[in-house]
Formats: structure tokens, C-alpha cells, sequence
């Protein structure tokens, strides 16, 4: 598999992703996980070199579906923080237990 094919299968389990993310279908997003991991595999596997603008364009569309992506799990986290807060009766979140950092 050359790095453009696994650039495009990690784009492909990127959109999968988000689209389990937005239903919330968890095996929906085991599945495009693990796609997209053995497609960074793959990428890993195809080795390094000088990347033309096609690769370098790839890549970029790959790290923006990452960040859309992460923020749709840290709004789903947020969501989940604050419904934890208000079913405890801590709805200002002064719970040590309740407070994480996520990247």
C-alpha cells in the first residue's frame, strides 16, 4: 500500500468517525478506529520520503477531520461533565472527582 492509499483510508475512517461520533454509535466508531489505526499503520509501514503537494494536501485534510474529531469528543465530554454535575447536586463542578483535562 503506498502512503497516498493509507492517507486516504485514514481519511475515509476520519469521516466514518465523525459520522459514529454524531449518531453515537459506538461500534460504529470501534470499527473506524481501528481503521484508522491500521491505516497509520500502513502509512507508518510505507516509510519516509520527500512528500509531494498530493501527500502534503492528504495530510492536512487528515489532521483537520483529527481536530474535528477531538472536538467533538471533548463537547461530548463537556455534556457528560455537566450532567454528572447537576445529577450530584454540583452543578458549578467544585468536585475534585468530576474535573479532568481533556485534550
Amino acid at each position: 500500500m503506498t502512503r497516498r492509499d493509507a492517507l486516504i483510508r485514514v481519511i475515509d475512517a476520519l469521516h466514518a468517525e465523525i459520522a459514529a461520533l454524531k449518531a453515537n454509535d459506538v461500534r460504529a466508531l470501534e470499527r473506524a478506529t481501528a481503521d484508522k489505526l491500521a491505516g497509520i499503520d500502513a502509512i507508518a509501514a510505507a516509510g519516509t520520503g520527500p512528500a509531494g503537494p498530493e501527500l502534503r494536501e492528504l495530510a492536512d485534510e487528515a489532521n483537520r477531520l483529527n481536530e474535528t474529531c477531538r472536538i467533538y469528543v471533548n463537547l461530548m465530554a463537556a455534556n457528560t461533565r455537566r450532567r454528572l454535575q447537576t445529577l450530584t447536586g454540583n452543578a458549578f463542578g467544585t468536585a475534585p472527582v468530576l474535573r479532568a483535562s481533556y485534550a
